[in-house]
């Protein structure tokens, strides 16, 4: 079982390395992060089964990246790290999905215990995998190469900031060509289609119960949940809570 540590303090961080070298299984320690960003580089990069995540870490706080790696449908488990004065708020404020919480310092027993509840959440998801995504390129197999491109952004990176602005300029292209381009070889506008993609990726994630509800506005995209509704009506015609009440597996 692959593990990451995510952990600003140096202290905490080392100390947690130390418990689990110590612990008797088949643990690899693949690697280290100092703040958030990192870490979400890294568990792209490295596919730990296991991430322990500070709370509070600079630059992505740990919700932030325990949404952003949910959004990428890996099957990462998260043990969150917390100081006395933040333990409420975490427990309150992040999904009940997460495997569980330390509360600083971590004992040996505590991280132990953890450790083995992962390894029987992990095998029962390999017995029952989530259904896999169509690629988007397989949807739109004749679009322009840069369009083509476009859509794996999309689809690799729609839980976080894309800005269509900031995506041409990346692409080489001015805003309004871009804009020309996507529509022409997509039939729609690139910020409709952004919205509509986002909606889909929260339907199947209602359906899947992968994620908790009140955490899916966020694991697709959208910082806003009012304004979430607002998009999922208009593109579904219905609201969250009745596509959930009109049973989701049949929308």
């Amino acid at each position: 079982m692959k593990i990451l540590i995510a952990e600003d303090e140096q202290r905490t961080r080392l100390g947690l390395e130390k418990l689990i070298r110590g612990i008797a299984g088949d643990y690899e320690l693949v690697g280290t992060a100092s703040n958030g960003q990192m870490a979400l580089e890294m568990i792209l990069q490295l596919r730990p089964d296991v991430v322990f995540v500070d709370i509070k870490m600079p630059f992505l706080d740990g919700l932030s990246l325990i949404r952003a790696v949910r959004a990428h449908s890996l099957n990462t488990e998260f043990i969150v790290v917390s100081a006395y004065a933040d333990f409420q708020f975490a427990q309150e404020s992040i999904s009940l999905e997460v495997l569980g919480y330390l509360l600083k310092p971590a004992t040996r027993k505590e991280v132990e215990a953890l450790l083995q509840k992962a390894e029987t959440r992990l095998a029962a998801k390999r017995f029952y995998p989530a259904q896999e995504t169509r690629s988007l390129r397989e949807k739109y197999p004749d679009s322009h190469p840069l369009i083509l491109r476009t859509l794996d952004i999309i689809q690799s990176g729609y839980a976080g900031k894309i800005s269509q602005k900031e995506l041409a300029q990346e692409l080489g292209l001015s805003p309004e060509y871009f804009s020309y381009l996507f529509n022409k070889n997509i039939g729609i506008t690139f910020s409709a289609f952004l919205r509509g993609y986002r909606i889909e990726r929260a339907k199947a994630l209602y359906r899947s119960g992968e994620v908790n509800r009140r955490e899916v506005p966020y694991a697709v995209g959208f910082s806003d949940a009012k304004y979430f509704n607002k998009v999922f009506r208009e593109v579904t015609g219905m609201t969250p809570t009745e596509f959930l009440q009109r049973g989701a597996s049949q929308s």
